[in-house]
C-alpha cells in the first residue's frame, strides 16, 4: 500500500522520482533495444554464411 501512495505522490508530482508514464516509456524502449540487438545479432550470424558480392560486378 505504501508503494502506491508513494507512486501516487511521485505521479502527482509531490515526490520525485519517475512517474508511471516514464516508467512505461523506459520499459519499452528497453524492449525495443533487446529486440533491436536480437536482430541484429541474427543478421551478422546470417551475413556470415551468405556469400559476398563483389563491388565491381557488372
Amino acid at each position: 500500500m505504501r508503494g502506491w501512495v508513494k507512486q501516487a505522490e511521485i505521479d502527482a508530482g509531490q515526490a520525485p522520482g519517475v512517474t508511471t508514464v516514464e516508467a512505461a516509456r523506459i520499459k519499452e524502449l528497453e524492449d525495443e533495444v533487446r529486440e533491436l540487438r536480437r536482430a541484429n545479432e541474427i543478421l551478422k550470424t546470417a551475413s556470415r554464411f551468405s556469400p559476398r558480392r563483389s563491388s565491381t560486378a557488372s
